[in-house]
């Protein structure tokens, strides 16, 4: 397996971990990675994602097919997409980009990567037309984001980072520090930023070059639970929690990844008898606590006394003030705004709100 940091400290500090459901004592320590990211730049070890190299002359057509985003793209472009079932429900939640005219490059969840490659090879044909690589072992991430972040990456490198010469939703081959990279510019902080892939021995002499060029900025290093934080912020959801394969892309409020006019794809009749009654009859919804609870899922969700769901995820938003969960709603209840979440039996106000709490027109992540 994985070892992930959650959280750093300082040299000069020794934080020993209490169990408790109240408070943890890493809050603050979370909150100023948070800060980081948003104020000024930050480096994440995400080396854990799982990784594929998708090739072959017969790797577009089966990608098309699994996959409810149009992939024929040009070459150097990423499509966030989602994988259904036939019933609709969402299988994988993962990146693809295009590189090279019968060749993909495939980035899920740490979690994800067995699941995923089962869900590849079981809709991969068997006339040698695909060849599917898992390069989680070989290759490493490193994430660099924040609004300062083109800054301390122009540093490290002589290719041009600006956003016109690279722009959201696409990646690049670089050289950093002399180290062969591929930048994708792509995130899941909602803030500027690359995923940078790499041999795994490249790992440790980028991070230090990242690490001196980002000094001036007061560049942090950050860990899992802050990211967790920043993506709810940002309302991305998780696969495995917020979505699974008992949710459509409806349902989760991924239609605008859904093209209808592509051709077939698994799941695209269920998703056309979802629409001819009408739509679904629930979806997601954010919500906001209206004081501190430590929460961290499966609350219920209740308007006047009534439980509606359960909260799908849960953290604390530090740029926001306010705890924040994700839960299902029948539509009907979109109505509303005033519900209450129960936490360790205490009944709290919590307010429905529309469409995600940070840069909600995504002019951060496009600077």
């Amino acid at each position: 397996g994985w070892e992930r940091p959650n959280f750093f400290i300082s040299k000069n500090e020794s934080l020993e971990e209490v169990l408790t459901f109240q408070k943890p004592k890493w809050f603050d320590c979370v909150g100023e990675e948070h800060k980081a990211v948003r104020e000024r730049a930050a480096l994440m070890d995400q080396s854990s994602f799982s990784k594929f190299r998708v090739s072959g002359r017969g790797a577009l057509d089966m990608l098309q097919r699994l996959a409810v985003s149009d992939l024929d793209k040009p070459t150097g472009k990423i499509i966030y997409t989602q994988f259904l079932n036939s019933r609709g429900g969402i299988e994988a939640d993962l990146t693809i980009s295009r590189t090279g005219d019968e060749e993909f490059y495939l980035v899920t969840g740490s979690a994800f990567g067995v699941h995923d490659r089962s869900w590849i090879e079981r809709n991969c044909p068997r006339d040698g037309s695909v060849v599917i690589e898992d390069l989680t072992e070989a290759n490493g991430v490193l994430n660099l984001c924040g609004p300062y972040a083109r800054d301390v990456l122009q540093k490290v490198t002589e290719e041009d980072v600006s956003n016109e010469a690279l722009p959201f939703s696409s990646f690049a081959d670089i050289k950093v520090a002399g180290h062969s990279v591929r930048a994708l510019r792509i995130g899941y902080v909602g803030e500027l930023g690359w995923e940078m892939h790499m041999d795994q021995g490249s790992i440790l002499s980028v991070y230090k070059a990242l690490a001196e060029a980002g000094r001036e900025y007061d560049i942090a290093d950050v860990g899992y639970r802050a990211i967790d934080t920043l993506r709810m912020e940002k309302g991305y959801l998780y696969w495995s929690s917020d979505i699974t394969p008992d949710y459509n892309p409806y349902e989760a409020g991924l239609g605008f990844r859904v093209n209808m006019n592509k051709g077939d794809f698994i799941g695209r009749d269920a998703l056309v008898a979802i629409k001819g009654k009408g739509g679904p009859a629930r979806k997601i919804a954010c919500f906001t606590l209206e004081k501190y609870m430590p929460v961290y899922g499966s609350e219920p969700i209740m308007r006047e006394g009534r439980m509606l769901d359960v909260t799908t995820s849960a953290n604390y938003g530090y740029t926001i003030g306010k705890p924040i969960v994700f839960s299902y709603l029948p539509v009907q209840e979109f109505e509303h705004t005033e519900f209450t979440v129960e936490v360790f039996g205490e009944v709290v106000p919590a307010i429905r709100h529309d469409g995600p709490l940070y840069d909600p027109n995504m002019e951060r992540l496009k600077i």
